[in-house]
């Protein structure tokens, strides 16, 4: 059974708004089961759980992204790649009148293991170019709302060097590498994880959420 939501709720429980929910990701099947496109599979669950038989995403070349409007909700996957993410973030604020606060984010985090979530609201962007490129549309802003998930951050190819973190460099490479099969049980878990989070975000208020899926 879909879920039936009530109205987007702030922080402190009330509501009457539009919320954008936007998972960010990389266009293209070469990119589809990257770590880089957590934000993209999370979205595409919670559509599943929450949205009733006959309504699909409608790809929208002029707002540069797939998006669904559900009510008070709208849900997005920017088509701009990953570093031109806020371009199209910008375009649906703007047409629907979305505060800044009322932006959810949902996006891969390599600072955090596979597998952990966390919910905070503002921030630096920890050098996620997704995050970045929505502060830059935003004149540097940084109060929106993030849903953060670990997708590790792998480990070097030197066998001397296998108890080091992969250095800076080479993330931009580990985030588009695709999900080991190893992993695939911690990544369903994860994807399903974080879509209830947003539910339980969107039914009872931020804060709820945080306490209860922060870990």
């Amino acid at each position: 059974m879909p879920v039936v939501f009530m109205m987007p709720f702030d922080t402190r429980g009330t509501y009457n708004f539009m919320n954008l929910i936007v998972g960010l990701g990389n266009p293209g099947e070469k990119y589809a089961y990257t770590r880089h496109n957590i934000g993209f599979m999370v979205v595409d669950k919670l559509i599943k759980n929450v949205i009733d038989g006959g309504q699909t995403w409608d790809l929208n070349r002029s707002l540069n992204s797939y998006f669904l409007k559900k009510g008070d909700l709208v849900f997005a996957k920017p088509q701009t790649f990953m570093n031109a993410s806020g371009y199209a973030v910008k375009k649906l604020t703007d047409l629907y009148k979305i505060e800044l606060d009322h932006i959810w984010v949902i996006h891969d985090d390599i600072d955090l293991p596979l597998g952990k979530l966390r919910i905070r609201v503002g921030g630096g962007s920890a050098g996620h170019h997704g995050i970045e490129s929505i502060m830059r549309e935003f004149a540097g802003k940084d109060h929106f709302v993030r849903f953060r998930l670990g997708v590790g951050r792998g480990k070097l190819e030197e066998k001397k060097h296998m108890d080091q973190n992969i250095h800076r460099h080479a993330v931009e490479k580990y985030v588009v590498s695709t999900f080991f099969e190893k992993e695939t049980g911690d990544v369903r878990k994860l994807i399903k994880h974080a879509a209830k989070a947003v539910e339980t975000a969107l039914h009872e208020g931020l804060d709820r959420a945080m306490n209860q899926y922060n870990n």
